[in-house]
């Protein structure tokens, strides 16, 4: 993935304490707000799409600079003033305990007035005992839910708005890293639940892949490892052993994280016998106050190793992010593979890790768009076989996956 400048990384615990008491000088921090808005107003690739008064964040946030008190004020100045653009994809490389997390391990949505599960990480959770798919989250830590909606800490955002409040609802049940996530529910059999968050327990997948044989079919679950450049070496060791296979099942739905192109292309490129385009860039320059311009073009995969050349399956989900999402497109650009889950994680574009001139982190911006070959927004990309989930007491989508393969074989 294209980086602006190096990511900078810094002690959770430390980076809070120094925050908590390191005077601040609010002119330097003024100068920082204007530069996010400038870099936002001019390389903020989504900007024209999303519906944000501009004006009134630079009102609202200006306004708070006079009352900050140390640095772990600023943080949550510029991590709210992100938080305005509803989009999971740019974000502070950095946090505090005060911060939002970046996801949970539920998915809502709105159904007219009610905020309805409509996914779980399933397949990533350990100890996940209550179907609550399909429930409705009536209180929030022991408030209305839709009161915490309101009062999420974006000034200027229309929470009216449909997309608006389901990303907030979203970003209320991720949390905050300080506080408890406890849901009273409305299950679809009427029934009351109090559910903790935070008593789910994550599986301990410590390899880079998980692999497996059934049936013939080779199946190689990707552990979020999509950003580790090692993954290449063990994916071609794993596809090794799965030569004679009757087809296979790539599970890309535990790479919430994302990764980058050098591992996402090592791996399609054991698929095709040709170079081929998987997916589409949309890149706007403008250099000396000169007109902007549209760059665009395809990006390449080029054939690498011994070629798998059986059927093969690719599943995804709400959590499969970023350079998952990618592949997952680009299989299926590449025609080497039927997709099949629900909606993915619809991170858009390509982001870039900016520096923040007068501070000690830097934030990601999305300067780039990113298309299926056909022209679909890789965002809104949705599998021509969709699942939508129905049950947590079976894997529905590696069912209907290993069902295709089946009429094929």
């Amino acid at each position: 993935m294209k980086k602006l400048i190096l990511s900078f990384a810094f002690s959770l615990l430390g980076l809070a304490l120094q925050a908590q008491n390191t005077t601040i000088d609010k002119t330097k921090v003024q100068e920082d707000l204007n530069q996010i808005l400038n870099d936002i107003n001019n390389l903020y690739v989504y900007l024209d799409e999303k519906k944000v008064d501009m004006e009134c964040i630079t009102q609202k946030y200006t306004a708070k600079i006079d009352g900050l008190k140390n640095e772990a004020d600023v943080i949550l100045l510029f991590e709210y003033l992100l938080n305005e653009f509803y989009d999971s994809h740019i974000s502070l490389t950095t946090n505090i305990r005060e911060s939002y997390r970046l996801y949970a391990p539920i998915y809502v949505a709105f159904d007219e007035d009610k905020a309805i599960i409509k996914n779980v990480w399933q397949t990533q959770l350990a100890n996940l005992e209550n179907d609550i798919l399909g429930a409705e989250i009536v209180q929030f830590n022991g408030g209305d839910f839709s009161k915490a909606i309101e009062e999420f800490p974006a000034l200027c955002s229309d929470k009216t708005s449909l997309e608006v409040r389901n990303w907030i609802a979203n970003k209320v049940l991720s949390g905050k890293y300080s506080e408890p996530r406890i849901l009273s529910l409305k299950l679809e059999n009427g029934e009351k639940l109090e559910f903790d968050i935070d008593r789910l327990t994550f599986k301990n997948e410590n390899e880079l892949l998980t692999v497996q044989e059934t049936d013939d079919i080779g199946i190689i679950r990707i552990n979020n490892s999509l950003g580790n450049n090692q993954l290449i070496t063990a994916f071609d060791k794993a596809l090794d052993q799965l030569l004679d296979t009757k087809a296979l099942i790539i599970d890309l739905r535990n790479t919430n994280n994302g990764g980058n192109t050098y591992v996402a292309k090592g791996i399609m490129g054991r698929f095709i016998n040709m170079e081929l385009p998987y997916q589409k860039h949309h890149f706007i320059e403008s250099f000396d106050g000169q007109p902007k311009i549209v760059r665009s073009w395809f990006e390449l995969v080029s054939p690498r190793g011994k070629q798998y050349n059986k059927p093969v399956v690719v599943l995804v989900g709400r959590w499969t992010g970023s350079m998952g999402e990618g592949m997952a497109v680009g299989f299926d650009a590449l025609k080497r593979a039927e997709i099949v889950g629900t909606e993915m994680k619809r991170l858009a574009g390509s982001d870039f890790d900016i520096r923040i001139n007068n501070q000690r982190f830097g934030y990601k911006l999305i300067l780039e768009k990113l298309y299926h070959v056909d022209g679909t927004p890789r965002e809104k990309y949705v599998p021509k076989h969709y699942v939508k989930q129905t049950s947590i007491a079976k894997d529905e989508t590696l069912e209907k996956g290993i069902e295709l393969l089946d009429k094929v074989m």
